[in-house]
This record gives structure tokens, sequence and C-alpha cells, in this order.
């Protein structure tokens, strides 16, 4: 399984940004963040075939977590960003069809792709 996130990028406080993840596939899937110095933590997650979604306090509301079974493609869709979304955003599968915020039940990560929030 390949996964393979897009999507970030510069942008102000108050703005908006969606996030791919190609390669979704059969799987639950979820979104992580990183930032700097600090550890990896979990924002959103969602079952195959889609009908379960889980979110992590900090974006409730704001984050939008979303899949396209006919294309592989998962997405995050990120509005009212904050200088605290900065990170490193990570997407992963599971070979759980639902998941939630445990790492451990991750078994394939995508490489990051750097939101980057200027206030």
């Amino acid at each position: 399984v390949q996964l393979q996130a897009f999507g970030g990028g510069l942008v102000q406080a108050g703005g908006s940004l969606t996030l791919s993840c190609a390669g979704s596939g059969r799987f639950g899937m979820g979104w992580f963040r990183q930032a700097p110095g600090k550890e990896r933590e979990f924002v959103a997650s969602i079952s195959w075939p889609g009908r379960k979604t889980d979110y992590a306090t900090s974006v409730k509301g704001r984050f939008t977590i979303s899949r396209d079974n006919v294309k592989s493609t998962l997405y995050l869709q990120m509005n009212s960003l904050e200088p605290e979304d900065t990170a490193v955003y990570y997407c992963a599968a599971s070979n759980l069809q639902t998941v939630g915020s445990t790492e451990a039940h991750y078994d394939y990560w995508g490489q990051g792709t750097l939101v980057t929030v200027s206030s």
C-alpha cells in the first residue's frame, strides 16, 4: 500500500486548505499531524466505506474528513485555520475498517505534507 499526501502550503490564519491522500483503498483511514518539537497527534479518521468519522477536539467543527472510494482518495478539508495548526500532516491506512485515534492501529503511512499557517 502506497499513500501519497499532497496539498499542503502556506495560508493565512482564518483561511482554508484541502489536503488529499492518494491510495486510500478499502481501509480505515486517518490523518495525523506533527508540529515542530511536538509528538505526532491524531487529527481525524474515517471508516470504510465512510459512514463513521472521528475528530480530535482541537479540530472538531473546523476540519472535515472525507473519502472518494472510486478515486481511492482521502481528503481533509481544513477551515478557519489557526497558527497552532501548523504541522506536517500525514495520512495513514489501517487494515481495520473502523479505526480511531490510536496510532498503533494504523498499518501504512504516507509521507507528510507541510501546512504552515501564518498569523
